[in-house]
């Protein structure tokens, strides 16, 4: 009787349970704070983006057409349009579990700080009479509001089809008696004319943004924006590469590199280093996604406007990427072609007559600063500073001579670094070093060479998780990359401290070519607290 019972009241509750089956009763659900957060982190970086091209659009728009109303609306669509593709397409698909609340707050401070400085610098290019927005001679380059390098690029590209000599004195300076003082730079509005150093092919790109705006100031807007999303985007397109892992803690290691006075600075000068290192960085991506003709495209143009990206030919060559190779060497044919058609032979002969001096330093007139002298990051200048410290035989034939040992040693190091077995998350470490150790080969070369090493510091820390030690690290290193040491210093200690960040160079090359262990899965080695495992 009951087990008659109890299964009764067993089978009632059964017919209330298939009763209640077809209606939809309220659930409550919850998303894990995991999913929460990396939904706020795909916002956040959204919106910092659309910030970043808008302020970069509001300036084109500007430079374009002229107008600020234009521009702002412009402004405001590009940023929107940006917001939307990224929140819905992000970079890399967001993982939460790899980074850290430390990391996190690091990111958001430095792209506030990125994105108050480019607005900031986005109103002194606009109006460039608002010289309290620039970034001043004791921060950055270490250089005056009235500095330009971009205005070397805009003589050069109006005057290289009608003057026989583009690398002419008196094209950039009044005349001066004496060789060895300071130049007197000739002026272009409120700006002194810097001197033009580059190679002629480069001018094709200068020239043709010349048609669009032949006024100067116009034409330093519409660089400013170019040369500003040129680099974000060659942040992102590396950061995409890495994984979702890596990819992540680079996209929130990557404002550190826009927060920098001396990347701020470049900006603001309109130098060309910083956009040749992201072409070619962007170029070294799109072929390895076998994107053949633009790959080629931007490291042809690379190669043509400043010499150094050559090395990576060689490594395409090392590694047999045949079509990769010959597509670029093709298009650095075109565009030599393109260029002579434009411009006439003169300006490849008076380059030529240009080369050797430019090679051995002599062409720089910069040098005539002994400060100039002590900021000179390259391997060639270090011959030259020994002179601050009264070494005899410390001269510009002393340079060519370490400039050639060194370039023997660069093209072995190319080849031992394209021999090496590297994953597909590696390469962009290899790339970049290569980068690096090219442009140091140069005579010349100011604190701008700064900027592709903050980038490589950033690749090297999203590689590791980010605890206490890591970002300790990074953000000690960050600040070491980032002294300027004033003017009114004397140059024998400005060289001394410039040993500083020349150190950090060193050892972030190092380690970027023992990080042959990692993977796009957890490493765990702390930057520079711990030696990286090795295959």
């Amino acid at each position: 009787m009951a087990e008659f019972r109890k299964q009764s009241s067993q089978a009632k509750t059964n017919s209330h349970v298939d009763a209640l089956e077809g209606v939809h009763m309220p659930t409550q659900t919850t998303e894990p704070p995991g999913a929460v957060t990396s939904r706020l982190l795909r916002a956040l970086m959204a919106l910092s983006l659309a910030c970043a091209f808008g302020i970069f659009a509001f300036a084109a728009a500007i430079g374009f057409t002229g107008s600020k109303l234009v521009a702002a609306i412009v402004a405001v669509g590009i940023a929107a349009f940006v917001a939307w593709f990224f929140w819905w397409r992000p970079i890399v698909p967001l993982d939460e579990g790899g980074n850290s609340r430390a990391l996190n707050v690091i990111s958001g401070l430095a792209t506030l700080a990125a994105l108050f400085q480019l607005v900031r610098l986005c109103v002194f290019i606009v109006s460039p009479a608002e010289v309290g927005c620039a970034v001043s001679p004791s921060r950055g380059l270490g250089l005056p509001a009235k500095h330009s390098c971009l205005s070397a690029y805009y003589v050069a590209a109006r005057s290289v089809a009608t003057v026989p000599n583009v690398y002419a004195w008196e094209l950039y300076s009044f005349p001066d008696a004496d060789p060895t003082a300071p130049r007197k730079p000739r002026p272009i509005g409120s700006f002194d004319i810097d001197v033009y150093e580059y190679p002629p092919p480069f001018l094709l790109l200068p020239r043709t943004l010349a048609i669009l705006t032949p006024e100067f100031l116009r034409f330093r807007m519409v660089w400013f924006a170019l040369n500003g999303a040129v680099l974000v985007i060659g942040l992102l397109v590396v950061a995409r590469m890495l994984g979702p892992v890596a990819g992540t803690r680079a996209l929130l290691f990557s404002p550190l590199v826009l927060a920098s006075d001396i990347t701020i600075g470049t900006l603001q000068v309109g130098n060309l280093q910083a956009i040749v290192s992201s072409f070619a960085m962007i170029a070294m991506v799109l072929l390895a996604q076998r994107r053949h003709a633009a790959g080629g495209a931007l490291l042809a143009y690379a190669t043509v406007s400043k010499l150094f990206p050559g090395l990576l030919l060689v490594y395409l060559l090392v590694q047999r990427k045949w079509r990769a190779l010959a597509w670029t060497v093709g298009l650095c044919i075109a565009l030599i072609a393109i260029s002579l058609v434009d411009t006439g032979w003169a300006p490849y002969k008076a380059f030529l007559d240009h080369l050797p001096r430019l090679l051995g330093g002599e062409a720089f007139t910069a040098f005539r600063s002994p400060w100039a002298v002590a900021h000179n990051f390259s391997v060639p200048g270090m011959a030259l500073k020994l002179r601050l410290f009264g070494v005899t035989g410390a001269s510009f034939g002393a340079m060519k001579i370490v400039g050639w040992i060194y370039s023997l040693i660069l093209l072995a190091a190319t080849v031992f670094v394209a021999r090496l077995t590297l994953t597909r998350e590696q390469e962009p470490l290899a790339w970049l070093t290569i980068l690096i150790l090219a442009s140091l080969r140069s005579p010349f070369l100011p604190l701008y060479a700064v900027i592709p090493v903050l980038w490589l510091l950033t690749l090297l820390a999203a590689t590791v998780t980010p605890t206490f030690k890591t970002l300790f690290g990074v953000l000690l290193a960050w600040g070491m990359l980032n002294i300027v040491p004033p003017k009114s210093m004397d140059p024998r200690l400005v060289a001394a401290i410039i040993l500083l960040p020349q150190t950090v160079i060193v050892i972030l090359i190092v380690l970027a070519l023992r990080r042959r262990g990692y993977s796009s899965g957890q490493v765990t080695a702390p930057l520079g607290f711990a030696t990286p495992s090795l295959e």
